[in-house]
């Protein structure tokens, strides 16, 4: 009875043997009769029972050195763990009762078989080693145990045979070892259930952590974990406060430092061997160029191989279900392989993506810190806009690119999988179909061979376009005022003309590829089934034989779609690698160049025989710098403009190439530049720049600087938000509030470049006394003062006179006067303008009592006795239009009489929190895209275009699902009769269909990509012409990084994501519906099935679109902040190292990139989750369309149900792409929705009014008139100017006078309309200005504006006009 006795006591030998005849005896009779198979007791005690063990004794080492390393925290001992060790120790006693057992019987002269005495022991053992795993993974903060989880699955899974065994005898020989089996399996299904289940999270856990760090297993492969955030999405439109935590693995604090470590190592590794050649040789040595690549894949690659592992693991499962067709088992079997492929295959993609998440994370970090380090020569090569693009398209390119780069390798694999069953299908013929793909592969080469220079030429045009549209944005008030807006915009549409140019060359050959690689399988099936039919008459295409293989084709048709798509993203990436890495090669500052560690007495700092340039190229811009500055002293710098005073300061700071000499500087620096650099952040916090706010130190800071009655009238006071570039305040409040940072930080060392040169002169005179001055706050600290205001120079210490980069002079004010040379020539040029300043100032301390000069710093137009709050309410919102050179500091002179009031107001003024943002948060849309913005696009592309490009679609599907019905056809040949019948037909008829489908495929590419850049350029040109004919009030209230975000990475997604997702969605929404027609037309009855699995797609899908767009609009809006902030560094750079500030501001942009990462990363997550469920409804579709076709198998023609089948095997990823590409195009079209946003946005008048235009001539005398005009910043606010009336002859001089504030800027940009009349009108010969159109108006006048602007171009249209 017992079959264990042939096994001869010796399973190990016999056993595997045993298993494998025995298992091809039992599946064969398991699908072709109705006998009830069992396994041999022998197999089922041997190897069923050791098959668990081997896998957990196998892991154990690894989990346990994982565990180790990765060490959580620690878990409270809860009742759940307490039950799930009592059941192990339980089983441990079961398992060792049977081998005590075995003991009693051998006493009792009952021979045993010795697998009696080992499977107990190694069962007995395992389940010790399962208890200790379960108290071990509590000390170290597992939640829930993957591996335990296996290893009682595989335990119930292998015991489930022996219990079906028990049951199905009639009689029980050993009654002992019967009731500890079926304990022994109830323990095992406890265990499992009860592994389900979560412990509690461990102590000393983050806050608001992301749930899958405390998933369960079966939650994580699952990501069921997910879906609260995916009910949430669905309710309610998600907000940033919804999001999780970023994991502590994925944030830049982890990922940027391992980047930069490796970089660092290749860094090193490329300048050793350089030097030794050097060494070595008299000959220079070539230089080693380091490998960014290398660092990557040592930074990155583990992790990645991981998610490699997986789509190996993913790739073997698919060619398992591909040869079966009969049987109810196998249906089933198809449908459990199929859902454990889409498990594996989706954690694969989970570490792919988070992998392309970790290296733009790294980039981002490596590319800003970089930033911070170049020298001022690679800053030449290097702009603001290339650097965005770097961080922005470069970087999003390596992302795209680990999503699908192990298709590399994956792809072959399966091709030759597919043809190793294809060889066993069809024989040799499958040769012929292999001699296709080869012939394919060198017209794919040439195209990916193409594809990169195009990707290479594409780049630089972009650069370049969006290093001018910084340029524009910059200097867009320079622009209007000379009304060169049409010049500029010609310039940027000719780089965008030829942007589109090489864009439409890449698209083509995308078209010739995707016609190349749609109808690769067909081709290798044609050739394929024409040769095996026509090589031998004996060789019949039948049902089984044509399903199978195009299955396996069908199979062929992913790896051979993605090979193409892997390899272009390899070469754009390649392009990006490489502008990355020489980015990232440029020279660094030496932080060496200054010696900070000098500590020799009495001198603070000094210069020895100092030669200086700005590159090391260029010639020399100090030589020859001797400067001694002792401990204490106020030295001023002076000289005429262009002499060096400013590249000193920078010597000093190191931001200087030192070519000889040397340098040191001994304590902390404080540094106020020439252009006061202001953050886009509170008044307070860009005073206290990082430092602990103390209130005495901080109101004596800010009377020194004289910023108190800036206070009064701001409307949050010191919390009042200050824009981008300070652009709510005036230049004088600016160097202001730079003075003030100086003041606060407390240094030891100051360094001032000209801060006096941008206030009035009386408010100079109090900052020279309270703050510079030997009685100032500065008093005892050492200082050095670039100045012209020769009032000042008595005061000082040491004057050094700079000519042509050199010192002329040094010494006291005395002794310089006495040597009558450069000095005093210095002292005659300036003395004119000085004693000008002076007479000024003293007339002001005149004018107002000594307290309230030094207090106050009051204007001398605005007399009123009371600000009204209408004045106050108007600066919240005050544009730069007069705050380049002015604010409206609107004080009374009148200032003893309300003080008390005054001081009251502004105290409850600064009290209520809600203080008006000047720069508002940037907004995202909410709830679905609206079908306007879809339409808006088929717009651009072309209404009739549209119609036409998914006719084609159609078109091609129809002729694919012809092909494959004709295929059908062509099999019942050889069902009918056994042979084949008019062959030739056969396959012209079928090779027809397919090249018809495969030109098709080719014109509907051609097309799409024809209407894709039509809409793209149509879009660029809307925003471009929208943005330079936008009001003034917009550019000041909306960061520049905001706007350059829609040119760069919103039209980037326009140009090249947008095309390939619609390309994509078309494709996959055509082979979805016409897999449920074949399905539906061959097996009627399926229909049934597809009713209730369509309710749960459409329902998940509806969940996922809410969220997954939700997700992908917050992370469009915290994408902006990166770049704004990034440009704001860049710009600040000097004064950022100055104060030591780098690392701050490192952490500053990380806590960026790591919020913009919180919101994709749940949008990844989202993709992983729709994937799983999409997934199974398709594998569903497998099973019942496998399910109905055996029912029916007597009925139903076995062509049309091979092609079901066929289809059904596919419907899986035709869904999974579908839904996928819904979003995607949902997410996608979110660019045009922000893109449409900014082009309708309100816009100025005319540029020109035809029918008003002046006379060619006009102006010809120059005649002004102000009638009763005035003018208001924006609807609602005060006025400016009021009830002016002004006439100004032609030929007339006229100054304008006024303190800051009072008006004058305004005056100006009101005849420039930059601001428009609120009342009142303004004439110029006669011509009412209002009447006519801007650059009518704008190109007939000009001014020199207080704000320069340099432009790297030289335009002979700009320069004519």
């Amino acid at each position: 009875m017992l079959h264990f006795l042939h096994c001869n006591c010796y399973p190990f030998d016999n056993g595997f043997k045993l298993f494998v005849e025995s298992e091809i005896n039992i599946y064969i009779s398991l699908f072709d009769s109705l006998y009830q198979p069992d396994l041999p007791e022998c197999f089922q005690l041997s190897v069923l029972s050791w098959l668990p063990c081997i896998f957990l004794w196998a892991a154990s080492p690894f989990y346990l050195f994982y565990l180790k390393k990765n060490n959580k925290g620690y878990i409270m001992m809860s009742i759940l763990n307490r039950v799930k060790t009592v059941f192990g120790l339980l089983l441990w006693i079961v398992c060792w009762t049977d081998l005590f057992y075995a003991f009693h019987q051998i006493r009792q002269g009952h021979g045993q078989v010795p697998i009696y005495f080992i499977t107990p022991l190694v069962l007995g053992m395992t389940m010790l080693l399962a208890t200790f795993l379960i108290q071990y993974e509590r000390l170290h903060g597992v939640q829930s145990s993957g591996v335990l989880f296996i290893f009682w699955f595989l335990s119930v899974v292998c015991a489930i045979v022996p219990f079906r065994s028990k049951i199905l005898k009639s009689e029980v020989p050993d009654k002992l070892r019967f009731i500890t089996f079926y304990f022994y399996f109830g323990l095992l299904v406890f265990e499992l259930i009860l592994c389900c289940f979560n412990e509690k999270p461990p102590l000393y856990c983050d806050v608001n952590p992301c749930p899958e760090t405390t998933a369960g297993f079966l939650s994580t492969v699952t990501f069921w974990w997910f879906t609260s955030l995916a009910i949430k999405g669905y309710k309610m439109p998600l907000e940033a406060k919804d999001l999780w935590s970023l994991n502590q693995r994925d944030s830049s604090k982890v990922m940027v430092p391992r980047l930069l470590k490796e970089w660092d190592k290749e860094q090193a590794k490329a300048r050793s061997p350089e030097e030794v050649e050097v060494l070595l040789s008299n000959q220079k040595a070539a230089p080693h160029q380091p490998s960014f690549l290398h660092a990557l894949i040592k930074a990155f690659g583990p992790y990645f191989l991981i998610g490699s592992a997986f789509k190996l693991l993913q790739d073997v499962i698919t060619f398992e279900k591909a040869p079966y067709w009969w049987g109810y088992a196998l249906a089933i079997l198809m449908f459990l392989t199929a859902l454990l492929q889409t498990l594996i295959l989706h954690r694969h993609f989970q570490y792919c993506f988070i992998t392309g998440m970790n290296v733009r994370t790294a980039l981002i970090g490596a590319i800003y810190r970089k930033a911070l380090v170049i020298t001022n020569a690679a800053k030449r090569s290097s702009t603001v806009g290339e650097i965005v693009n770097l961080m922005s398209v470069d970087a999003q390119r390596f992302m795209d690119l680990t999503t699908f780069l192990n298709m590399l390798w994956s792809a072959p694999l399966q091709i030759m999988l597919a043809l190793y069953f294809l060889w066993q299908n069809l024989g040799p013929s499958v040769l012929a179909g292999v001699a296709v793909m080869v012939m394919l592969i060198p017209l794919n080469a040439f195209i990916a061979m193409k594809t990169r220079a195009y990707q290479v030429e594409q780049m630089q045009y972009k650069d370049e376009r969006i290093k001018l549209m910084n340029e524009i944005l910059n200097g867009i008030k320079v622009l209007k005022l000379y009304a060169w807006e049409n010049s500029f915009k010609d310039r940027v549409l000719a780089i965008r003309q030829k942007e589109l140019n090489v864009l439409r060359k890449t698209a083509y050959l995308g078209a010739l590829s995707t016609m190349a690689w749609t109808s690769a399988p067909f081709l290798v099936a044609l050739t394929s089934f024409a040769v095996f039919v026509t090589v031998d008459e004996k060789n019949i295409l039948d049902a089984e034989k044509a399903f199978v293989s195009l299955s396996l084709f069908n199979i062929l048709r992913f790896p051979l779609n993605m090979l193409p798509q892997v390899i272009s993203g390899l070469v754009q990436a390649s392009v990006s690698l490489k502008r990355i890495q020489s980015f990232l090669s440029h020279d660094e500052l030496d932080p060496n160049s200054v010696d900070r560690k000098n500590s020799s007495t009495g001198k603070t700092k000094h210069i020895v025989n100092g030669k200086f340039t700005w590159g090391k190229e260029d010639p020399p811009v100090l030589h020859n710098m001797n400067v001694m500055v002792p401990q204490g002293s106020l030295l001023a710098v002076v000289g005429h403009v262009g002499c060096g005073k400013s590249s000193l300061i920078s010597a000093l700071l190191g931001d200087m190439e030192k070519l000889e000499g040397e340098v040191s500087v001994r304590g902390s620096v404080a540094y106020v530049p020439q252009q006061a650099w202001i953050q886009n952040a509170t008044l307070r916090n860009n005073i206290l720049f990082g430092k602990s706010y103390d209130e005495r130190k901080y109101h004596r800071v800010l009377d020194a600087c004289a910023l108190t009655p800036d206070l009064e009238v701001l409307p949050g006071g010191d919390m009042t938000e200050i824009g981008e570039k300070g652009i709510n305040l005036s230049g004088g409040q600016r160097q202001r509030v730079s003075l003030a940072r100086a003041l606060y930080s407390d240094a030891d060392v100051y360094l001032l470049d000209d801060p006096l040169s941008a206030v009035d002169a009386h408010v100079a005179k109090h900052i020279f006394d309270n703050l510079i001055g030997p009685e100032g706050a500065l008093k005892g600290k050492t200082r050095i003062l670039v100045t012209h205001g020769i009032s000042f120079l008595p005061q000082v210490d040491n004057i050094v006179v700079m000519v042509e980069g050199g010192v002329s002079e040094m010494g006291s004010y005395q002794e310089l006067l006495k040597q009558n040379g450069a000095f005093a020539e210095f002292l005659r040029n300036y003395a004119l303008d000085d004693t000008v300043e002076e007479d000024e100032a003293i007339e002001d301390e005149e004018f107002f009592p000594d307290d309230v000069l030094s207090n106050h710093h009051t204007d001398m137009v605005d007399n009123e006795p009371v600000i009204n709050e209408a004045r106050k309410s108007f600066m919240r919102q005050i544009s730069v239009m007069s705050s380049e050179g002015e604010n409206f500091r609107c004080r009374s002179v009148k200032r003893h009489g309300c003080s008390q009031r005054k001081h009251s107001v502004s105290q409850e003024k600064m009290k209520p929190p809600e203080v008006q943002k000047l720069i508002q948060a940037e907004t995202a849309e909410t709830g679905r895209v609206k079908s306007k913005v879809y339409l808006e696009y088929a717009k651009a592309v072309g209404p009739l275009l549209s119609v036409i490009i998914i006719l084609l679609y159609g078109c091609q599907s129809a002729a694919s699902i012809g092909a494959n019905i004709w295929l059908s056809q062509w099999t019942n040949d050889a069902s009918g009769n056994g042979t084949q019948v008019d062959v030739p037909m056969r396959v012209g008829v079928y090779a027809a269909l397919g090249i018809t489908q495969g030109v098709l495929v080719m014109i509907s590419s051609f097309t799409l990509a024809i209407g894709n850049i039509g809409a793209a350029k149509k879009l660029h040109f809307n925003l471009l012409a929208n943005k330079l004919h936008t009001p003034q009030s917009f550019f000041d209230t909306t960061p520049i990084g905001r706007i350059i975000n829609r040119f760069s990475k919103d039209i980037y997604v326009i140009d090249e994501a947008l095309p390939s997702t619609v390309l994509m969605f078309l494709g996959t929404f055509f082979v979805s519906l016409s897999t449920l027609i074949v399905i539906i037309s061959s097996t009627p009855i399926f229909a049934v099935a597809i009713v209730p699995l369509a309710i749960i797609y459409v329902f998940v899908q509806r969940f996922y679109v809410a969220t997954s767009r939700q997700l992908k609009r917050l992370e469009s809006v915290s994408r902006s902040p990166i770049y704004s902030h990034f440009s704001e560094t860049i710009t600040g750079s000097s004064v950022i190292r100055a104060y030591s500030r780098d690392t701050a501001f490192v952490l500053m942009s990380d806590v960026k990139v790591d919020e913009n990462q919180k919101s994709y990363y749940p949008g990844i997550v989202s993709n992983r989750w729709l994937g799983v469920r999409i997934e199974f409804i398709g594998n569903c579709i497998v099973l019942f369309a496998a399910l109905f076709a055996v029912t029916g198998k007597e009925s139903l023609n076995p062509g049309l149900v091979g092609l079901s089948v066929s289809y059904a095997l596919q419907v899986t990823m035709s869904l999974n792409w579908m839904v996928r590409m819904t979003s995607d195009l949902e997410n996608n079209i979110v660019a045009v929705e922000r893109v449409k946003e900014y082009s309708e946005t309100k816009t100025e008048a005319p540029w020109e009014v035809e029918d008003k235009k002046p006379p060619p001539e006009w102006p010809m005398t120059g005649n002004v008139q102000f009638q009763n005009y005035s003018v208001r910043y924006r609807e609602g606010l005060d006025l400016v100017l009021r009830n002016i009336t002004l006439n100004v002859k032609g030929g007339e001089k006229i100054g304008i006078v006024g303190r800051t504030g009072a008006g004058k800027s305004s005056m100006t940009l009101c005849l420039f309309r930059l601001l428009e009349a609120a009342a009142g009108e303004i004439t110029i010969d006669d011509v009412k200005i209002a009447e006519i159109g801007l650059h009518d108006l704008r190109s007939k006048l000009t001014i020199i504006p207080q704000v320069y602007y340099l432009h790297i171009y030289c335009d002979s249209s700009i320069v004519n006009s």
